[in-house]
């Protein structure tokens, strides 16, 4: 059983019935007797007034190691002279790496006296940071042990059978004589979305993500965001949270957008996804709370898992069953220009392509632990994600660029969807379990089964 299996049962109920939040829960190491109540509130004075020294060393450290690793700092929203004293210390990574296993020490001392959620999360922070470190300064891990180190969670071993299955379903869906990738890249880019109507599309798909969204959470009234169209990226979408409420959602147009992407992005990077889950954690443990480490988001930690988890499974919390392309074939097909038609046989390819979204894992385990190589996984990727050439290297060289952050996508929204459906019930529905998941500090082996 999980340490942190009664704490979140506890933040469920309290949810419900409107009471505090687990996340200051104490959480008991042994058989001792309980504390008296005046040594419950000492101690949880003393751990908090340390967790926070920490947590302000942490966003510092954060803030120095993205002056080495550009990208390591995705967010931050917090007081802007210590992004100056960042840039202009400069610290070596020799001199980050000493600070980095000094605090996992003290927060390591910190949860000795009583480990509350916030606390063991710092610590999986300060750790993941100290790997992040070492691997610019040159360290190599295993594709296992770096995601281990920095996400807390290993991926499970793949079926090679079981990819090929799904690929026989889609092989009937989809008949003809040429490569089956070529015949799904085909299918799917008969059904891109214009480039003059990609604007209202996106706006039309964006205002139904938020609209369902806001029907069941109490966002603050200033959140916003701006969207973008933009070119030459590794990734297709992109949330840039700037603080104060407010999201850059940006959305690359190297390749044709498939009109079932719209919706997609729509709720990853927006609604109840990405910018739900960093307006929630600014609100309620930043500002509420006062957890300075929330200011900074290390894209490379234990986070991600959640963020890049919560925010897939945020489309089906959004849209389950036939709501998605209910929606796709009545709204966004017409404002598209594409027959509506063809939406149904979209539902029951991407259905079968679902169950071939981990092979990404496999393919960036064998690719980075150097058993094939570059061309490799392009013509792995080509077969088993059913991509063109085109996105094939794009998504080869989103894992160079990001390597085992690839992870958390598909195994982290597994894992969400595991904890949100363990965790609802007749009185805590999903959309408050997943509220609980956005807003209380856990990794992914907190919630796995």
């Amino acid at each position: 059983m999980h340490r942190f299996a009664a704490a979140i049962a506890a933040g469920l109920a309290l949810a419900a019935c409107g009471g505090e939040n687990a996340d200051d829960t104490q959480i008991s190491l042994g058989g001792t007797a309980p504390p008296t109540e005046e040594e419950r509130y000492i101690a949880s004075a003393e751990s908090s007034a340390s967790l926070d020294s920490i947590a302000q060393s942490f966003v510092q450290l954060a803030l120095a190691i993205g002056e080495h690793d550009p990208a390591f700092v995705d967010a931050y929203h917090g007081p802007e002279e210590w992004a100056d004293e960042a840039k202009a210390q400069s610290r070596s990574l020799e001199q980050l790496e000493m600070e980095a296993q000094g605090l996992l020490i003290s927060v390591a001392r910190a949860n000795a006296d009583g480990e509350t959620v916030r606390g063991a999360m710092l610590e999986k922070l300060i750790r993941a940071a100290l790997t992040r470190i070492e691997m610019t300064q040159g360290e190599a891990f295993s594709f296992d042990e770096e995601t281990r180190r920095l996400y807390d969670t290993v991926a499970p071993e793949y079926s090679i059978a079981e990819f090929d299955a799904a690929r026989a379903e889609i092989e009937k869906l989809l008949p003809g004589d040429e490569p089956l990738n070529e015949r799904v890249e085909a299918f799917r880019n008969s059904l891109a979305i214009p480039s003059d109507r990609l604007r209202a599309v996106f706006d039309a798909a964006i205002k139904e993500c938020r609209a369902r969204t806001l029907s069941h959470y109490d966002l603050p009234a200033d959140e916003r965001f701006e969207l973008e169209f933009v070119t030459d990226k590794p990734w297709s979408g992109y949330n840039w949270y700037q603080g104060d409420f407010e999201s850059l959602i940006q959305v690359n147009t190297d390749l044709p957008i498939v009109i079932d992407r719209a919706v997609d992005l729509g709720c990853h990077e927006g609604y109840p996804g990405h910018h739900t889950w960093n307006v929630m954690l600014e609100r309620d443990l930043l500002n509420d709370k006062g957890w300075i480490e929330y200011s900074v988001y290390p894209l490379f930690s234990p986070l991600s898992v959640i963020a890049e988890g919560s925010a897939n499974y945020g489309i089906d919390l959004a849209f389950p069953g036939e709501e998605k392309i209910s929606f796709e074939r009545d709204v966004l097909f017409p404002l598209a220009g594409l027959d509506p038609a063809k939406a149904e046989l979209l539902a029951k390819v991407n259905e079968q392509r679902d169950k071939l979204a981990q092979s990404r894992n496999h393919v960036a385990r064998e690719y980075l632990d150097g058993k094939i190589n570059r061309e490799e996984a392009i013509e792995m990727i080509m077969k088993y994600l059913l991509e063109g050439r085109d996105r094939a290297e794009q998504t080869v060289r989103f894992i160079e660029t990001y390597r085992g952050y690839v992870l958390n996508y598909e195994l982290g929204r597994d894992l969400v969807a595991g904890f949100v459906e363990r965790n609802s019930n007749k009185t805590t529905s999903r959309w408050n379990a997943f509220e609980t998941l956005l807003t209380t500090p856990l990794a992914a082996s907190d919630i796995a089964p």
